[in-house]
């Protein structure tokens, strides 16, 4: 299991050019990553997941570097969208603009009582361009979902809860201790098996039920011919828990592969594994920050 957090509370994490090229980078380097089974998403500081992109570095800029700056975002958040592990936002305070979707471009999204969700981007003179267009009416309905961009109304973490963007609602100061515990119970299952059904998940939702079906009977018989499942089911009969083989292949695999650590903790977007400790990209339970 990994962590990768956003670490500018100063600017409400808010996203900078900087900050997407390591998102990007650890994003990427951590779902290629084999050894990894689940990915929490979190931010520091007490008053913002992420208050979006970063407007006061955006005011200097003109429209074309405002265009070159475009692709940072896609390919942060296609890193994050593409990464085949289980993902859990933590989501606390303000997660506004970019900030929400990348909390909608996870796949659970863990949200305490101080949190503001929405998508205000049209106030500004813009439309969500991370996922927001798509992705929300995917997870509320298209009818909520044009109220919520159209007007840009911010929505609190009861609302939220009731229209489906938040799936598990948490007591203030507890949504990345709730996320990592969700974590935990992922990363105890079979790691063939969840990717099988993110895949199944996500590759479905847009088709027709007949194609849909097909994309769910390819993930079945990939877990179902894997030796995964031949030790599920020993240990199910045997009373006992389940030792993947894909887990300690996975680890295997992982100890000669990319590392995920940062830059050094001064830069512009501070590092994660500081102090000469193991990478995000190297073993459970690590963290990177961004």
């Amino acid at each position: 299991m990994t962590e990768i957090f956003l670490n500018r509370p100063a600017a409400m994490n808010a996203l900078d050019t900087a900050t997407l090229v390591l998102l990007d980078r650890y994003c990427t380097e951590v779902g290629a990553d084999p050894g990894v089974r689940a990915v929490v998403l979190w931010a520091a500081g007490e008053r913002a997941f992420c208050a979006g992109a970063d407007l006061k570095e955006r005011a200097a800029m003109s429209d074309e570097q405002i265009l070159a700056q475009r692709p940072a975002f896609r390919s942060a958040f296609g890193a994050l969208l593409g990464m085949p592990q289980p993902v859990i936002a933590a989501v606390h305070g303000f997660a506004l603009g970019g900030g929400c979707e990348l909390a909608l471009n996870c796949d659970v999204i863990v949200a305490d009582e101080t949190a503001v969700l929405g998508l205000p981007e049209t106030g500004v003179g813009l439309v969500p361009g991370c996922g927001g267009t798509q992705l929300l009416g995917r997870r509320i309905g298209p009818g909520r979902a044009a109220e919520l961009i159209f007007t840009g109304r911010k929505v609190g973490v009861e609302e939220a809860e009731a229209i489906g963007l938040v799936d598990r609602r948490v007591p203030a100061g507890t949504a990345r201790e709730h996320a990592l515990d969700l974590a935990r119970r992922i990363a105890a299952n079979s790691p063939v098996a969840v990717r099988a059904a993110k895949r199944a998940l996500r590759n479905g939702a847009a088709l027709p039920l007949g194609p849909a079906l097909d994309v769910e009977d390819a993930a079945w018989r990939t877990a179902a011919t894997s030796a995964d499942r031949r030790e599920g089911i020993a240990a199910f009969v045997q009373k006992r828990r389940p030792s993947w083989p894909s887990a300690w292949s996975g680890r295997e695999t992982a100890a000669s592969g990319p590392a995920a650590s940062g830059p050094a903790a001064s830069g512009p977007a501070a590092s994660g594994s500081t102090g000469g400790g193991p990478s995000a990209a190297e073993h459970e339970g690590s963290s990177a920050d961004v």
